[in-house]
């Protein structure tokens, strides 16, 4: 599952994980999301490769559901194989039973960068830049852009009751990058509580946490309708054919 260590003491360790245990109803397929095929691959290989090929990621676990006959028929193409975990009934449990597996090897100061199945447009770039700017941070924090769309609160019938304020809201993207000790007392902490938490800034928060946004591309988007996955396609043709531009 790791890379080897050189002579010595180890340096602080990077590590991915991957919930991919959703079903993706919304997407009203006859499969996962994750195994959609975009652009000559399937959604969770897109969002698994940058993670393999970065050379400071020491290894990758891949949360999945406890039948998952599809993962078994992908046999992605990676340089180091992800160790699978089963995953929980929501997100933060999968993420959980994740952090769990890593704690049997790595240290609890290591980073562990918390990334969704169904983002694969995330950027090279994005990545490094939220390494460099969290590396030296005692707890971690995320990728996110600024709001730029006026927001309104309505009602159960539609009718808008409000127009919110903008200033200082992000929409927060992954990876979310954590302390691996940290982020997991954080997560047993909510689930002890019966508290849901949708994303690991907020289980941190709750913990009482500093968390520190990092801006990324707006790109970086989810799937989750089949509108989604045809922009996604749009945004990785038009990526590789800047990476292939003289």
């Amino acid at each position: 599952m790791t890379k080897a260590d050189a002579p010595g003491k180890r340096e602080t360790a990077y590590w991915a994980v991957i919930p991919a245990a959703g079903s993706g109803n919304r997407m009203g397929a006859a499969i996962p999301k994750q195994y959609l095929q975009l652009a000559g691959k399937t959604v969770l290989e897109w969002s698994l490769a940058l993670f393999d090929a970065h050379p400071l990621i020491s290894g990758v676990v891949v949360a999945l559901p406890g039948r998952d006959e599809h993962w078994a028929r992908l046999a992605p193409v990676l340089e180091r194989p992800p160790v699978t975990v089963a995953g929980g009934a929501a997100r933060h449990l999968s993420v959980l039973n994740a952090l769990r597996r890593l704690g049997e090897t790595a240290r609890p100061d290591d980073w562990v960068l918390v990334h969704d199945a169904a983002r694969p447009c995330l950027s090279r770039t994005d990545l490094d830049r939220l390494i460099a700017m969290l590396q030296d941070h005692p707890a971690g924090g995320l990728l996110g852009v600024p709001v730029a769309d006026t927001l309104k609160r309505v009602d159960a019938r539609g009718d808008v009751t409000e127009t919110l304020a903008r200033d200082g809201v992000w929409r927060a993207l992954t990876p979310q990058m954590f302390r691996l000790g940290l982020l997991t007392q954080a997560l047993e902490t909510a689930v002890a509580a019966g508290v849901s938490v949708t994303d690991e800034a907020g289980a941190m928060e709750r913990a009482g946490h500093a968390v520190r946004m990092v801006e990324g591309r707006a790109d970086n988007i989810k799937i989750t309708t089949a509108g989604d996955l045809a922009l996604a396609e749009v945004f990785l043709r038009e990526r590789r054919e800047q990476e292939e531009e003289p």
